[in-house]
């Protein structure tokens, strides 16, 4: 590699009884060019495959998008850079098919048109290992016809719900539509670790695995480096062959407990308004209260991550408390716009578990001025499974003394239906994971469909959480839904936001 070291890019012709379609490959350089190199390959990427030499993948992401088809990380095996060529080349066979192994730019705009549609999606950063053991247990043309086995293995498994790019020696990507982490690591387990069996021989291949799901602000290129990163991070491993991806930028959750005492005190802690959406006429009915952090290093962090925090710091009724007050006072200041809308505020089991809440919690409710009988008080099945009886007595005097109530994330934990007939309710919330169900094979509609009929015959109302796409809102429809809350009409709002699309809608 010293001519492509010194120049930056090379050309290498296949023999004749390699050449794939493609027939010559550009060699780039991009060792300590990280993403300055992207001219470089977009211009080669013009005239055909481009292999790309370097030393960390952080700026793969980059390079994909340019046009990159196949990377090679230095230091690498002796024969790594040959057998890059011949893959990148089109000289070890591929399966051609709704899922066959593609080059890595194909996988990068098809990633991106499912994140831009908000669609499930996860990657797969594969790095197969003891090539160089098997190589010399059974030598090179064994090697190559084994590692396309797995290929053509991987693509059957994953048929219809994935595909394969082949990017360079060692390693593989796959971009996946079904955003299960569970579901597909078992796959890639599964196939990864089974022998392949080539020219009547077994062959083992080894296999380290960086997997990423989609993170808020995520593009393809920071989907495709969190991937790598976390492949890094297996390879450095002692012993776990599979490393899942941590969110860019992701505060450790004891650095936040400490925070969060300071942050309390000092009004970091704010709240967030999602519309809720009567199917039938498609108004504003009402919204549901989120809790924020405005966190002065991480910015804004969600529920799930404050009251982790808060867990951790032992502030977990303090918090709450403290967001009941903030959303009370907020909504019983409203202006003219919103006055009509229902309230709906998330208790915790902590909250659940308190002696004498009940009224407490009424008396706050009293004090901020906003009636009663506009407020919907959730909670989620994991509050209740402890603690039934207390529970239902608390719900009973909530609602006795006119606020409704909701169970909140159903179809999640354990989802039992004994709630829905032991527990004083009005609505029942439908998780997201139930809505995404909806739009998949006949049998999830089933399940979907009798959650649906079962509180309607209980004379529950459903709200389904979680609708992204008219296609979800017009099955919901059809089977009974009657309220529905999810990007489709808006996600997480400040006031004055709820109020501009209020007045227009």
């Amino acid at each position: 590699m010293s001519d492509t070291h010194s120049s930056g890019t090379a050309t290498i012709p296949l023999p004749p009884t390699e050449r794939g379609s493609a027939g010559r490959v550009a060699v780039i350089d991009a060792r300590g060019r990280g993403s300055r190199a992207a001219q470089s390959v977009e211009s080669a990427a013009q005239r055909g495959p481009v292999l790309v030499l370097v030393d960390t993948l952080e700026d793969a992401g980059a390079l994909v998008a340019a046009g990159a088809t196949h990377f090679l990380l230095d230091p690498c095996e002796p024969d790594a850079i040959a057998l890059a060529v011949r893959a990148a080349g089109g000289g070890l066979p591929q399966r051609h098919g709704a899922t066959a192994a593609i080059a890595p730019g194909p996988l990068h705009r098809w990633l991106a048109g499912r994140l831009a549609n908000g669609a499930n999606c996860a990657v797969a950063a594969v790095a197969l290992s003891r090539l160089d053991l098997v190589h010399a247990a059974h030598g090179r043309s064994r090697t190559d016809a084994a590692i396309s086995a797995l290929l053509e293995r991987l693509s059957i498994a994953v048929e219809g719900h994935a595909i394969i790019a082949r990017a360079g020696g060692e390693h593989v990507l796959l971009a996946m539509e079904d955003g299960s982490t569970d579901h597909m690591l078992a796959i890639l387990g599964e196939e990864l670790t089974r022998p392949v069996l080539t020219g009547g021989v077994r062959v083992v291949l080894g296999s380290r695995v960086g997997f990423a799901t989609p993170e808020p602000g995520d593009d393809a290129e920071a989907m495709i480096r969190r991937a790598y990163q976390a492949l890094h991070g297996a390879r450095e491993s002692d012993g776990a062959t599979i490393h899942l991806a941590e969110p860019e930028g992701v505060a450790p959750i004891d650095a936040l407990a400490v925070d969060l005492h300071l942050g309390l005190s000092r009004g970091e802690i704010g709240v967030v308004f999602q519309p809720q959406v009567e199917v039938a006429s498609g108004r504003i009915v009402g919204v549901e209260a989120l809790a924020r952090w405005e966190h002065p290093r991480w910015g804004p962090l969600g529920a799930a991550t404050l009251f982790a925090a808060a867990e951790r710091a032992d502030l977990g009724i303090a918090l709450s408390d403290q967001i009941q007050a903030l959303v009370l006072s907020r909504a019983a200041a409203w202006p003219r716009a919103l006055g009509a809308l229902r309230l709906s505020l998330n208790l915790t089991a902590a909250d659940v578990a308190r002696r004498g809440f009940a009224a407490t919690f009424l008396d706050r409710v009293d004090a901020s001025g906003f009636p009663r009988g506009r407020l919907t008080v959730e909670l989620t099945e994991t509050g209740m499974i402890r603690e039934m009886k207390t529970v239902a007595g608390l719900l009973a005097e909530l609602r006795a003394a006119g606020c409704r109530i909701a169970i909140d994330d159903f179809g999640t934990g354990y989802s039992s239906l004994a709630y829905l007939k032991a527990l004083p309710l009005d609505y029942v919330k439908l998780d997201k994971a139930l809505v995404d169900e909806i739009a998949g094979s006949p049998r999830d509609r089933v399940v979907v469909r009798g959650v649906i009929d079962i509180a309607r015959a209980l004379g529950l109302a459903v709200i389904a959480e979680g609708v992204e796409t008219p296609a979800q809102l017009a099955l919901l429809s059809a089977e009974g839904c009657g309220w529905y809350q999810g990007f489709l009409c808006a996600g997480p709002l400040r006031e004055e936001e709820l109020v501009a699309l209020v007045e227009q809608s």
